[in-house]
């Protein structure tokens, strides 16, 4: 099997959606199922169920994930670690961050970098479907998200930043011509469900009901921004985001009305007690140096 073909199998066995593997592997579903029909022809079984609705692991398939996935991981950080000991790094912080604003932390990105050159920091976006997931499959070192996390495995570091609501709808919602929108307008329209994802941190985001006491329906489940931005497009649903997402997700078909009654959300560090190592604790640091950052 080849390196490729096990990485389109493992990245599935996670998805269990041909069209997300190929997106997220930058090729066509056709090489997907072609590496998979290749691989169960090899092993003479099949390794996913597989019709019109869903996609999941059969027995033979379940077993080779579980044999394949830290053989693969292993030859992965082998190559990583070969990589930066040619730059002369010693090691790579990996932070995933659920805020779409990074450039507007750069500040402790570069202080990091300008203080410790020994060391890779690397960024990427982190869903918000089962949010502490890749802190726990070591995926990532530390997550930047919004507080709190009450998570009794997880550490919560120093706070980054706080930031303001704004209601993002589709442009020709009745709600679009508005100048501002209230907490009370969420029991009127259905909102994105996040799942799996704790109660309490999910509340934090979005109160379970208006202060008039109607209950905030949530709507269609999301699993990406890509999901979340496509149906408030198309008006199907509407979301109290932060009020970064006005600047970061400036679409045609959207608009970011201002909520002030909206409590701002305070988005700080997270990672495992049992993981934090130099690196994590300095990158913790300097964030208490630098203190909260302004937007």
């Amino acid at each position: 099997m080849e390196l490729r073909d096990i990485e389109i199998f493992l990245t599935l066995a996670k998805e269990l959606h041909f069209g997300r593997t190929a997106e997220r592997l930058h090729v066509s579903v056709a090489r997907v199922s072609q590496a998979i029909k290749k691989q169960e022809r090899g092993i003479g079984a099949e390794l996913f169920y597989r019709d019109s609705r869903n996609v999941r692991l059969t027995p033979a398939g379940e077993q080779l994930r579980r044999d394949l996935a830290p053989i693969y991981q292993g030859l992965k950080d082998s190559m990583e670690r070969a990589r930066l000991a040619a730059q002369g790094k010693t090691g790579v912080l990996r932070i995933g961050t659920i805020s779409v604003n990074n450039y507007e932390l750069r500040r402790y990105w570069e202080t990091f970098r300008s203080r410790h050159p020994q060391w890779d920091l690397r960024l990427a976006i982190a869903p918000w479907i089962d949010p502490f997931g890749g802190l726990r499959r070591g995926e990532m070192d530390m997550l930047v998200t919004w507080l709190p996390v009450l998570e009794p495995d997880l550490v919560t570091g120093p706070t980054m930043f706080t930031d303001g609501r704004v209601l993002t709808l589709a442009v020709d919602h009745e709600l679009a011509g508005r100048t501002r929108a209230t907490i009370e307008m969420l029991g009127d329209f259905p909102l994105p469900l996040a799942n799996p994802a704790p109660d309490y941190w999910l509340e934090a985001y979005t109160p379970r009901q208006t202060p008039e006491g109607n209950r905030v329906e949530p709507g269609s489940v999301v699993t990406s921004n890509d999901e979340l931005y496509s149906l408030l497009g198309m008006g199907e649903i509407i979301n109290p985001s932060p009020a970064h997402v006005a600047r970061y997700f400036a679409r045609p078909d959207l608009v970011h009305v201002p909520m002030p009654d909206m409590p701002a959300l305070d988005y700080g560090l997270v990672w495992r007690g049992e993981s934090e190592n130099d690196m994590i604790s300095a990158f913790a640091q300097v964030v208490r140096d630098l203190g909260p950052l302004p937007l």
